[in-house]
């Protein structure tokens, strides 16, 4: 399968970066005391990744990353850290495909629900509906849009880092039923002159809290809001526990 980040992975690390200042402190809350094992879907550069660790005592953790180019980034963040390197495992495999755990504590799956479509939407479902321990929880975030519509243009990232300033820039087309296409463009500036420019493009499928509720519900999986609304987090159990 083709890597939507072979090319931007040199950025996305960076970028992203601030915005675990937000998504961290409640990530953290809702793991608190979570036995594990715990799945980081998609852990990217490992930044969520370090969240769990340090939230969590001594769950052991699986960190799922099919991108080489992030996965390099993520094995390199774990290695350098000997709190992380005794308790997290790195899998290159995606989610479906990964030797997880028989039993799971939690699922953490922030920033990566869109790379599944609707299909693979219920297989994750069912995994959680059979996996997870009593009082197991999973964690994710739902990123607007939650319907196929345009978004304007918007700079997401400005990062400075020694001489060098790195700003991120993003904009959106309906892609057909549930989904857009992402425009991403990566601007360098050294010393206030521009000397690179990057510009990527990847599919994302949309979802509502309505229609994720629904999904869920099916499998027999609650969903509640956690954290601060505008930064679209839920849990999800079973209805059962």
């Amino acid at each position: 399968m083709a890597d939507p980040y072979e090319r931007s992975a040199e950025f996305v690390d960076v970028m992203i970066a601030p915005h675990w200042a937000a998504l961290g402190p409640p990530l953290a809350d809702a793991l608190s005391g979570n036995p594990g094992p715990i799945v980081d879907v998609g852990a990217g550069g490992g930044l969520g990744t370090r969240v769990i660790a340090r939230s969590t005592a001594d769950a052991r953790i699986v960190a799922v990353e099919p991108s080489p180019a992030l996965r390099s980034v993520l094995l390199a963040r774990v290695n350098d850290d000997p709190g992380l390197r005794d308790r997290v495992t790195v899998l290159p495999e995606g989610i479906l495909d990964a030797a997880l755990p028989e039993r799971l504590g939690a699922v953490v799956a922030m920033n990566v629900i869109g790379h599944f479509g609707p299909d693979e939407r219920h297989r994750i479902w069912a995994l959680l509906a059979a996996r997870l321990l009593p009082g197991g929880r999973a964690v994710l975030n739902l990123q607007p849009p939650g319907e196929p519509v345009a978004v304007p243009e918007s700079r997401f990232a400005d990062v400075r880092v020694g001489r060098r300033r790195y700003e991120g820039w993003g904009r959106a087309e309906p892609a057909g039923r549930d989904r857009i296409a992402w425009h991403m463009t990566y601007r360098t500036y050294h010393d206030g002159r521009l000397v690179g420019e990057l510009e990527v493009g990847y599919a994302w499928w949309v979802l509502s809290e309505q229609r994720l509720r629904e999904e869920l519900g099916a499998h027999g999986l609650g969903l509640d809001r956690t954290g601060p609304a505008e930064l679209g987090m839920y849990l999800i159990g079973r209805k059962d526990m």
